[in-house]
């Protein structure tokens, strides 16, 4: 059984959209005015004047189902220009991860945005002189500018990127459920809604530890519920041992599945190697990557089949069209990290219709979860289980500042 989805013909006709990609990545604001049919001089006064940070008063968590958290974005960053357009991006703690956290960025965008261009973002996400991985202050500066972007051409930004779609195929993604039953109940739910296609993020016991039989049990009943026809992904998080992952693995092939994601921790490229030359499932990696220079190494050594990424580790949408370029090139998928609130959801859906080796979109169970009233925009699948590309300007999903302000503890400035 082949692992590479894309055709030879898919793939070089796919290659004309990535050209377009790639010259949006490297001057935007020419790939903006021209998709707009403006001339570049005629764009909007870019300059940036002010950063700031909207902080919102402090909310309970909104449990979600199997007792996951779901908080609202507690800080949206804010950059605004000389002419009045602002680009937001949210700046919430959603990951246990040392670069993931946000604390200082508004003093580094201050001393590294105001009076610089937005149309010379590229320059404010290179992480080519560094030796470590990238800092989320870099990702939420860049979703910010592309945020401006979009709204000064009055286009959304997939359109810039070079749109390869207007659409995209969800999948329902579940919590880290308790028992079989469970996910038996929430796979019918999600059949009921209009997905056709789900994934499993299975149990986690007491002290973070996993049991692998209870998991195939999972992997079987959500089988047996969903039917064959349902496109199932499976998600361990990287917990699994080598022993462990290869098992599971086996069971996943028996049962057709068509996605086993971090399966292994990220580091442990000889056992992802094995794996992925040992199953016909498609061994999905790169969640947990903080470079995109860190990729390539990966590939060569056979330890992954399709590639995975967060936006938030690479500097934003330029650093995750990278990395979908690069998998291109490859001749391998790229299914982009959906998870969180409707801007981090949104950022990653940019990437994905502008993307011709991707197929899917992390819709987190239960639907609605992003849903908040400070947005006047919702995330929804149609009638055939896919997910609508925005139709606003900049990343498509509108604030409602007079929402905001009801729940608005401070500015930072």
């Amino acid at each position: 059984m082949s692992k590479n989805h894309l055709s030879r013909r898919n793939f070089f006709g796919a290659t004309a959209g990535a050209l377009t990609a790639a010259s949006a990545l490297s001057d935007p604001g020419r790939a903006a005015a021209q998709s707009a049919g403006v001339n570049p001089a005629d764009l909007p006064d870019l300059t940036i004047k002010e950063v700031k940070v909207y902080v919102l008063k402090p909310a309970e968590a909104n449990t979600g189902q199997g007792g996951a958290n779901f908080r609202r974005a507690e800080q949206f960053a804010s950059v605004v220009t000389n002419s009045g357009i602002e680009g937001n991006y949210e700046l919430s703690n959603r990951y246990s991860h040392s670069n993931w956290s946000n604390l200082g960025w508004l003093a580094a965008a201050k001393r590294t945005l105001v009076g610089k261009r937005v149309l010379d973002l590229p320059e404010f996400t290179t992480q080519w002189h560094s030796a470590v991985g990238q800092l989320s202050y870099a990702s939420a500066m860049n979703n910010c500018l592309w945020d401006i972007l979009g709204k000064a051409v009055n286009m959304p930004v997939y359109r810039i990127l070079g749109a390869y779609r207007d659409r995209v195929r969800a999948y329902a993604s579940s919590q880290h459920l308790r028992t079989v039953d469970a996910f038996v109940a929430d796979v019918q739910h999600a059949k009921s809604q209009g997905f056709t296609a789900y994934k499993i993020h299975p149990p986690w016991l007491a002290n973070n530890e996993v049991d692998y039989k209870l998991d195939i049990e999972v992997a079987k009943a959500v089988r047996k519920t969903g039917g064959d026809d349902m496109a199932l992904l499976f998600d361990r998080v990287g917990a699994y041992t080598r022993l462990e992952s290869m098992r599971v693995g086996r069971a996943l092939d028996e049962l057709n599945y068509v996605s086993y994601e971090d399966c292994l921790p990220t580091d442990d490229m000889e056992g992802l190697a094995e794996l992925a030359k040992a199953l016909d499932v498609p061994v999905v990696m790169g969640e947990f990557i903080t470079s995109p220079y860190d990729y390539a190494k990966y590939i060569r050594f056979g330890a992954l089949d399709e590639v995975r990424f967060i936006v938030d580790n690479l500097g934003g949408i330029t650093g995750g069209m990278k990395v979908a370029q690069m998998a291109e090139c490859f001749g391998m998928l790229c299914q982009p990290h959906n998870w969180g609130t409707l801007l981090d959801h949104a950022v990653h859906f940019h990437c994905e219709l502008a993307m011709p080796n991707n197929v899917w979109f992390e819709m987190t169970q239960p639907m609605g979860t992003t849903d908040r009233p400070y947005f006047k925009d919702q995330l929804r699948i149609d009638k055939d289980g896919y997910v609508p590309a925005p139709r606003k300007p900049g990343l498509g999903y509108e604030l409602d500042y007079n929402a905001l302000h009801n729940v608005l503890d401070r500015v930072e400035t």
